[in-house]
């Protein structure tokens, strides 16, 4: 099922069941939200679920654009990007979690054809403030799939405050054997979907008061949910890489950890660029500058001469066309190269400041906190330019 089939088909069942679907945000969260970006469909929709009417209704459905930089170190394995669609559906103060849960066992099983006995459920067990989820968990045992109970790993929060909930965690078994153990004990368990009952407030002193209102707020992840069912091993294998796949290998001799990450960060960085932000040394410019400079270390490892001038056209273009960004591919490059050309010179300022006395031999802690705040040399680079 191509990527565009499957937001088609998410979309239209919640639709079948009275959703109305709204346009997603930028990357960039409302005002007063404390985060870089946004990185779940609910940020923009916060307002909403602490009570304010939304003009379309309780029953939403959209596809949401996220950004998690808590993932950039793990970008490179089989699951994380940095840059990611997110299938969303909400209640707004309507219908509870087993409604949620019910609908997307359906969805899972009859829309994308999922068996039944490949799915795994964690709930939400209780601790000291909060019952067990014991309505989730009767679904999924009346669903006859099975179920595990936890505490924190079932526990959703936007942060140390503000709304929050206990969720129910929908896993694929994607062994080459019948499914065994539990999403907790085996990684071959991978989430596909994640249903939050948004119904409290986490306080400043940790307490918990009741929203206005019960929500529930699922999340699904576009392309780890193609991978899965288009068969592929990594998110980097399903179709919304298919022209990065297709034409950065033969441009750029690469290691598969290292064409994941080069992949996956010019691909969020046009995204970031697309959405308006600019390099910069602090707050979101800074997490484009370091995209652009992880991907320029990997390059340069290798070969000095690499260089992001050869990025094709079709791929800037094909970036900003998937994220209906109406930005000129022109102006895309022209950050890029422009950031290229700042690399270039810290490196040059890097190498001559390495080969200072006080630098030579292995460097410590101190050493590395110290090129950082009064050089500027951020622990990446010089570990590039010092392996040892």
């Amino acid at each position: 099922m191509h990527s565009d089939q499957i937001v088609r088909t998410f979309t239209e069942y919640f639709e079948e069941r009275g959703h109305r679907r709204i346009t997603g945000s930028t990357l960039l969260p409302p005002p007063g939200d404390p985060v870089l970006f946004t990185t779940s469909g609910m940020h923009p929709l916060t307002p909403y679920l602490e009570g304010r009417p939304h003009p379309l209704g309780r029953r939403l459905v959209n596809v949401q654009r996220c950004l998690r930089t808590t993932d950039l170190d793990e970008v490179g394995d089989r699951t994380h990007l940095t840059v990611f669609e997110m299938l969303g559906s909400w209640s707004l103060g309507d219908y509870e979690g087993p409604s949620s849960l019910d609908w997307g066992f359906g969805l899972l099983t009859e829309g994308f054809g999922i068996d039944p006995g490949l799915l795994h459920a964690t709930v939400f067990g209780g601790d000291d403030r909060t019952g067990p989820d014991t309505s989730s968990l009767e679904l999924w045992q009346e669903r006859g799939v099975p179920v595990e109970l936890t505490v924190e790993d079932n526990w959703w929060s936007n942060g140390p405050t503000g709304p929050c909930g206990p969720d129910s965690e929908i896993f694929l078994w994607t062994g080459d054997t019948p499914p065994e153990s539990t999403p907790t004990g085996d990684d071959r368990w991978v989430e596909v979907w994640n249903h939050v009952m948004m119904r409290h407030r986490r306080l400043d002193d940790g307490s918990l008061v009741p929203l206005p209102q019960r929500n529930v707020d699922t999340g699904l992840g576009l392309e780890r949910l193609a991978s899965l069912l288009q068969g592929r091993t990594s998110v980097f294998e399903c179709d919304v890489f298919d022209p990065w796949r297709r034409r950065v290998p033969p441009l750029w001799q690469l290691d598969e950890p290292s064409l994941r990450l080069v992949c996956d960060h010019l691909r969020s960085a046009v995204v970031v660029i697309g959405d308006g932000v600019r390099p910069a040394n602090t707050g979101r410019g800074y997490v484009l500058r370091r995209l652009v400079r992880r991907v320029l270390t990997v390059l340069r490892r290798d070969d000095p001469r690499r260089g992001l001038g050869d990025l094709p056209d079709e791929l800037i273009r094909h970036t900003l066309d998937r994220f209906r960004q109406d930005v000129g591919q022109d102006v895309v490059r022209g950050v890029l190269l422009d950031e290229e050309r700042r690399f270039g010179r810290l490196l040059e300022r890097g190498r001559r400041i390495l080969a200072r006395p006080r630098f030579h031999g292995p460097l410590g802690e101190d050493d590395l906190h110290y090129l950082h705040d009064t050089h500027g040399l951020p622990r990446e680079l010089v570990l590039s330019l010092r392996p040892e």
